[in-house]
């Protein structure tokens, strides 16, 4: 019999498994069993191709419409091309390079299966040299077809393939296997499956890859979403219940201390979430356990001064705070932005500086080596109470003496290593606030942070403008670019200045783009800031004052460059990502985002952020050269049409794989959480939460349930269980 951990060479041969270890990283029966279907097609109900984007991985069914057999213009031979279609009115070419004999099988009214990627050529959708399998069911049918029809039945699997192994090789390798597998034993409690009516692991296998009615498959779709569910669950419960009674040092509030001075002197007052929020932190933090909070908000919510109230209250309890950003522009910032908040308070020492106050410093990697030292040593001797820095805090030599807060900003761009290090800087585990201005849905904030207290602030600080937004079809309507032009002379006339914003930097062996072959199609590549920067200087921005920002120039050189755009010295900065979180100039008012559909739909929400940071309302122009219908138009339509963060933040969600969410991505591991819709299963996701909690509650370590202990660490392998402690 096969088990889940019996190689595949033993179930299909050395080379089916070796392209499917090559190709698709399957290399146990068990690897394969958990290879589900993306979807399942019926005959007679024809996918979709209107959605179909360029550049994507598709397996299509579809039925020939036209054959059309023409020499090549380039060099010798002839190119087949096969107009598909679905039945919905949209079509699809199939090009085929000196086959002609493959127009003696793809006859007009055949139905297949049809696999590639996705490209564009003069304006037509096509798939180069698809890989096939035809459905007809006349003489000329193969083998491969008829085992689809014969173990699918109406529902024809499709799954997630690569064009070395499509869809159809997956399904017959997936049949092999069913015939002598041995499913392992049931983890979950017998109580657990009884109580939420849950199909045996057995029957769910089974139904998933070969359905045997559309009840069935619903069933085991349910029971393998819950186990997925359920494992995160369970880490997380675990993860929280070993955080609570983990030791930790209390920093309680200090009734007439650094914060309270801080307090007194604000030339405004706090927003109410502000204030809610910062109740909860300052509780947190005079408690004797470390405290795990998330902290999101909107851009410019205020998350930073709620960090600074937290920081303040850690050093009048004796202790030290280090705020860790992800970049030199955005820690610098942060830091000339704090000093600025604290004033005297933040200057002890100096002439002017309070004597009963702190000292800030800035621990970053292109420090001189006399600044180094000066910075380092008061860190090790506790003169500095706030320390912000980069992954440079990370160093070795870098050593606190009494290291109480750790505040992580834009969470998401540090790894697990980087976050344990700062940690272990501390002889007992330190306080963590987490910060991201990156809106969360719900389901994943349970999912991904659900170890963590959560805080939210969506109220924006009075005199914060609206920003509104609007997209620049530059191909339908060329006019609406060169009017996106002039709105950036009219703010910048107007005393205001200009974010330009480019999806790559240019100049860079990576960025080259490939000559296409013969009748093949180029998608011409992003807009790069070294190659915009001299078209706006000699002719769209000609007189402005104009420099250019990303993340490839030397740490002085960009700081340089965002002194000159704060102080005014320029009108218009041309920038990568590099700007997206934490930059903070109130006098810009316009941002152009350049090929605005090469972004995700929370990335263009965090850089239209930097505009509308003062009185004068912000504009964000979204330039692209998708065209109308299609999904990233519609990504970008749904961003102009609203400010809503966390209404975004779920869009993005679906267009998104949601194994990257889950930490697939960060860890490079292969990911079994493949079934999970955050999103459409918040109400099983809920359930899972509550029966976790109730099971780690009388039995913390699982141990009188091994066989679920095992199963979780399968589904949550130790990696990406602390993917999800980090979020």
């Amino acid at each position: 019999m096969t088990t889940t951990d019996t190689p595949l060479t033993k179930v299909l041969g050395a080379k089916t498994a070796k392209a499917l270890a090559t190709h698709l990283d399957l290399h146990t029966a068990g690897d394969l069993i958990y290879h589900f279907p993306r979807r399942y097609d019926e005959r007679g109900e024809h996918t979709d191709l209107r959605r179909l984007e360029v550049d994507e991985q598709v397996t299509v069914l579809a039925q020939v419409q036209q054959i059309n057999v023409k020499p090549m213009r380039a060099r010798r031979g002839n190119m087949l091309e096969v107009t598909i279609g679905d039945g919905t009115g949209a079509t699809l070419t199939c090009t085929f390079f000196n086959q002609a004999w493959r127009e003696r099988e793809l006859r007009k009214g055949v139905w297949g299966l049809f696999a590639g990627k996705v490209t564009e050529f003069r304006g037509k959708r096509q798939l180069n040299g698809p890989a096939y399998q035809l459905l007809s069911a006349d003489a000329t049918q193969d083998d491969a077809a008829a085992e689809i029809e014969e173990f699918a039945g109406a529902l024809i699997p499709v799954y997630p393939a690569a064009q070395a192994v499509p869809t159809w090789v997956i399904a017959k390798c997936v049949r092999t296997l069913l015939d002598t597998f041995e499913p392992p034993a049931d983890p979950l409690p017998a109580e657990t499956r009884a109580k939420r009516n849950l199909v045996g692991i057995g029957p769910a296998l089974r139904e998933i890859h070969r359905p045997s009615s559309e009840e069935a498959l619903y069933r085991a779709k349910y029971r393998l979403k819950w186990d997925e569910a359920f494992a995160v669950q369970l880490t997380l419960v675990q993860r929280r219940a070993r955080a609570a009674a983990a030791p930790g040092t209390a920093r309680p509030r200090a009734e007439a201390g650094l914060l309270a001075k801080f307090d007194a002197g604000l030339p405004y007052e706090l927003t109410e979430g502000q204030r809610a929020v910062g109740e909860e932190i300052a509780a947190d933090l005079a408690r004797p356990h470390p405290m795990h909070r998330l902290l999101q908000g909107e851009v410019g919510s205020g998350k930073t001064l709620v960090s600074v109230r937290a920081m303040l209250q850690v050093v009048d309890a004796g202790g030290q705070a280090a705020l860790l950003a992800p970049t030199e522009v955005l820690a610098t910032q942060h830091f000339r932005g704090i000093s600025a908040q604290l004033g005297a308070l933040g200057r002890a020492g100096e002439l002017d500086g309070d004597p009963e106050g702190t000292q800030l410093t800035l621990v970053t990697g292109s420090l001189g080596a006399a600044a180094r030292r000066a910075a380092l040593a008061k860190v090790a001797d506790g003169t500095a109470g706030i320390v912000v820095g980069t992954h440079a805090l990370l160093y070795e030599g870098v050593d606190f003496r009494d290291l109480g807060l750790v505040v992580v900003d834009e969470q998401h761009r540090f790894g697990v290593e980087q976050r344990d290090a700062l940690r272990a800087k501390a002889a007992r585990p330190p306080h963590v606030l987490v910060m991201t201005a990156t809106p969360i849905p719900r389901t994943v904030a349970m999912t991904v942070y659900g170890d963590l207290e959560t805080s939210v602030l969506s109220q924006l600080p009075r005199g914060r403008s609206p920003i509104a937004s609007h997209v620049v079809p530059a191909l339908e309507k060329p006019a609406y670019l060169d009017r996106a032009w002039k709105r950036i002379r009219e703010e910048v006339r107007a005393g205001h200045q200009a974010y330009v914003v480019c999806p790559r930097i240019g100049d860079g062996p990576e960025d080259e783009e490939t000559p296409p072959k013969d009748d093949e199609p180029a998608r011409r590549p992003p807009l790069a800031v070294t190659e915009v920067l001299p078209l706006l200087q000699n002719e769209y921005l000609t007189g402005l004052r104009i420099d250019m920002l990303h993340g490839k120039m030397p740490p002085e050189e960009k700081d340089a460059v965002m002194r000159r755009f704060a102080a005014g010295d320029l009108d218009v900065l041309v920038a990568t990502t590099v700007i997206e979180v934490g930059v903070d100039v109130p006098n810009s008012t316009v941002m152009l985002i350049l090929d605005a559909d090469r972004f995700g739909v929370s990335q263009l929400h965090q850089l239209r952020g930097r505009v509308g940071r003062g009185s004068a309302p912000g504009i964000c122009l979204l330039h692209t050269e998708s065209v109308e219908g299609s999904a990233a138009r519609e990504r970008l339509d749904a961003v102009a049409s609203t400010t809503d963060g966390f209404k975004l933040s779920e869009i993005d969600l679906e267009q998104r794989r949601e194994g990257d969410v889950l930490g697939a991505s960060q860890s490079g591991r292969h990911s079994h959480l493949r079934l999970l819709s955050l999103l459409r299963d918040e109400k099983l996701i809920k359930e899972a939460r509550v029966e976790a909690s109730e099971l780690i509650g009388d039995d913390p370590d699982l141990t009188r349930y091994p066989a679920l202990a095992a199963s979780v660490a399968a589904l949550v392998d130790e990696e990406r269980a602390e993917y999800l402690e980090k979020g």
